[in-house]
C-alpha cells in the first residue's frame, strides 16, 4: 500500500493588511473608550474648532477663545497675562481634577463654554513669597551700606578739613578729633550689623570699614589743643 505524500510550501501565514492597520489606529482615552486616533494629515486639512472656557481664578472668571485642541500647558501660558500667575506656578483643575500640561482639551472632555479652575501651586507660592523676603533683605541691605557710605564719606571730608587746617601751621581742637571718632565708629557699628550677600555687597562693606579706619587713624595722627 503506497502511502501519499503531503507538499507544503514551507512560507509562514500571511498577515491581513488591513486588519494591522486597523490596531494601530485605535487608542484608549482617559475615560476607558476606545477611539479613533487622529490622523495628522486629516487635521491639517481642516482647522480644529475654536471654542471658549470659562476659566475662574480666585473669584474672577475669564473667557478665553482656544483650540478645542489644544493642551492644558498652552491653556496655563494663555491664562499668564490674565492671571499674572506664571505658567509653571498654575494648576488647572477641570471637573475637580487636576489635568496635566501634555493632556488634550478634547480628550478631557472640554468643550465650549466648559468651566477650568486655575489655582496657584501651593509649593510655588512658597518658593515666590520665600525669594520676596530674601530680596526685602538684601535690598534693605543695600540700601544701609549706600546711607553708611554717603554718612563716612561726609566725615571723611570733615576730616580733610581738619589735615587742611594743621598743614597750614594751625591746629585743631581735642574735642573736635574725639567727636568725629565716634561718628565714624558709630558707622562702623552699623556696618557689622549688616549681613551683606554678593561678592559685591561684601566688598563694598569692606571697602567703607577701611576708609572708616583711615580716617579714624588720620585723626589721630593730628596735633590738637
Amino acid at each position: 500500500m503506497m502511502r501519499m505524500k503531503t507538499k507544503t510550501t514551507g512560507k509562514p501565514p500571511v498577515m491581513n493588511d488591513s486588519s494591522v492597520a486597523s490596531e494601530n489606529e485605535w487608542e484608549l482615552r482617559p475615560s476607558g473608550m476606545l477611539v479613533q486616533k487622529r490622523n495628522p494629515e486629516s487635521e491639517n486639512r481642516a482647522s480644529p474648532p475654536t471654542i471658549r472656557v470659562r476659566v475662574k481664578y480666585q473669584s474672577i472668571y475669564h473667557e478665553i477663545n482656544i483650540s478645542s485642541q489644544a493642551t492644558f500647558g498652552e491653556l496655563k501660558k494663555m491664562l499668564m497675562g490674565p492671571t499674572g500667575l506664571r505658567h509653571q506656578d498654575q494648576k488647572l483643575l477641570y471637573k475637580d481634577k487636576e489635568r496635566d500640561d501634555k493632556t488634550f482639551l478634547d480628550i478631557a472632555g472640554v468643550k465650549d463654554k466648559s468651566k477650568i479652575v486655575v489655582i496657584e501651586d501651593p509649593i510655588s507660592q512658597e518658593k515666590r513669597y520665600l525669594e520676596m523676603r530674601k530680596n526685602a533683605k538684601v535690598e534693605k541691605a543695600a540700601k544701609t551700606i549706600s546711607d553708611i557710605s554717603l554718612e563716612v564719606d561726609r566725615l571723611a571730608r570733615q576730616v580733610s578739613a581738619l589735615e587742611s587746617v594743621i598743614s597750614k601751621g594751625g591746629k585743631v581742637v581735642e574735642k573736635d578729633v574725639i567727636n568725629l571718632t565716634e561718628l565714624l565708629m558709630n558707622q562702623l557699628l552699623l556696618l557689622d550689623g549688616i549681613i551683606a550677600e554678593g561678592d559685591i555687597k561684601v566688598q563694598r562693606k569692606n571697602q567703607i570699614i577701611l576708609k572708616s579706619h583711615k580716617n579714624v587713624n588720620e585723626l589721630w595722627c593730628l596735633p590738637f589743643i
